[in-house]
């Protein structure tokens, strides 16, 4: 270990205040760690750190780390000043793939944790931005002692790069009454599916699957991944008309009607004068506030499926992108059905990584050559519900829209009539 601790007053800024730090939990792996070569790991990477945050500049730059047979999996991080930090000049995190839905036992977080102390630096993350755990902190050389050891204990890495990336699922029906899908099953069959497309990157850049249980999308798949599964049905909401009354015995007419029925973006809910709820569900477009609201009383309906949407992603070449809806409803529940899954994603990866250019992500690629060829390309026919924005929702607040159109239309009169006048 490095003989003194290194002085970071600008990082002691960081555990001020009432949240948890990460500066605290580096501090105690570099004061509180039975194990020295940890302790000086933890040290060296405070004084790097604070070395940034002195000369505003990161010192962390990249290269060439991978385990046998994979091209992916690892983000290396080779130190630009490793002289004046040894103990931390080699950092490389290593993503692992979570298990479907984030299922964990003490036992697997244990395992997992006692391995990363042997070899790495003791720092983990659950759960990075992709969704895989990811252990920060190895050199080059205990990257493959790591890898082989939770590999031979039943873990893989994620992906990284232009690749299929790790997916995600909600937690699913074990723990959510409003599940209209087997989660775990749709996660595992794509995964397992395209597990050579995560390890070796051969993509035009990353692709990544989420799968969220109903509309609600707790995995915020529409707005996060190239190929989004959603839990939906297609018959008439249930409604236990009982649990209503006692709704509206407890909360009261009025709140119901504040709360449930006006924020219904299509007006399709009514509260009759015997304090039961009417729906129109030919106009329920399962926005799942009224569900939300009321889960005792409202509840998704029998004819389950998924809705997949295609294209969402954050900020890249174009900003951000919202999926759009390109199978309104598909089944599954038979081994076929998740062929034909399978088969779709098979569809649009291949179509993507011929037609879509370097570092363009699926929906900027069909951004550029349109819906209709993208469509024409994998095979599926057009559908007047394959829609790119949705419709309101009482979680988007509507209010104040009106007036910043006023002040567009107002700024372009002037705008045109300043150009006549000159």
């Amino acid at each position: 270990m490095a003989n003194k601790h290194y002085e970071t007053p600008m990082l002691d800024e960081l555990e001020k205040g009432p949240w948890p730090s990460f500066i605290s939990g580096i501090k105690r792996l570099r004061d509180q760690h039975p194990d020295e070569r940890i302790k000086g790991m933890a040290n060296s990477l405070l004084g790097q750190l604070e070395h940034s945050y002195e000369t505003r500049k990161g010192y962390w730059k990249g290269g060439t780390v991978s385990v046998f047979g994979y091209g992916s999996g690892i983000i290396p991080r080779f130190s630009e000043v490793g002289h004046a930090f040894p103990e931390s000049k080699e950092f490389h995190t290593l993503r692992v793939q979570p298990p479907a839905g984030n299922y964990y036992t003490t036992d697997m977080l244990r395992q997992l944790a006692e391995s990363w102390e042997k070899w790495g630096s003791g720092l983990i993350t659950f759960h990075g931005q992709t969704g895989n755990i990811m252990f920060i902190g190895t050199d080059t050389d205990n990257t493959q002692h790591f890898f082989d050891e939770i590999n031979e204990y039943g873990w893989d890495l994620g992906g990284a790069g232009p690749c299929v990336r790790t997916g995600m699922s909600c937690v699913g029906a074990a723990r959510c009454e409003q599940s209209c899908l087997d989660e775990m099953r749709v996660h595992r069959t794509l995964l397992n599916n395209f597990t050579d497309d995560v390890h070796r990157p051969a993509l035009p850049y990353k692709f990544k699957f989420k799968v969220s249980g109903c509309p609600n999308d707790c995995m915020n798949s529409i707005e996060r991944s190239d190929f989004a599964i959603i839990g939906t049905w297609r018959d008439d909401m249930k409604v236990d008309q009982e649990a209503v009354k006692e709704y509206v015995a407890k909360k009261g007419r009025d709140y119901i009607l504040d709360n449930v029925v006006n924020r219904c973006p299509t007006n399709a809910l009514a509260l009759r004068e015997d304090d039961t709820l009417e729906v129109n569900n030919r106009d329920c477009v399962r926005c799942m506030h009224c569900l939300n609201v009321m889960p005792k009383a409202l509840s998704p309906g029998d004819d389950k499926g998924a809705t997949i949407l295609i294209g969402g992603k954050r900020t890249l070449k174009i900003g951000d992108l919202m999926g759009t809806v390109i199978v309104p409803f598909m089944k599954l529940d038979t081994d076929e059905d998740y062929e034909r899954l399978v088969e779709l994603a098979e569809e649009v990866i291949d179509f993507w990584a011929e037609n879509g250019l370097e570092h363009e992500r699926c929906g900027e690629m069909i951004e550029r050559i349109g819906l209709a060829n993208f469509l024409e390309g994998i095979g599926v026919d057009v559908d007047p519900n394959m829609v790119v924005e949705p419709r309101n929702i009482s979680y988007v607040r509507m209010d104040g829209w009106d007036e910043e159109a006023e002040k567009w239309f107002r700024r372009k009169a002037e705008e045109k009539a300043a150009a006549a006048a000159g």
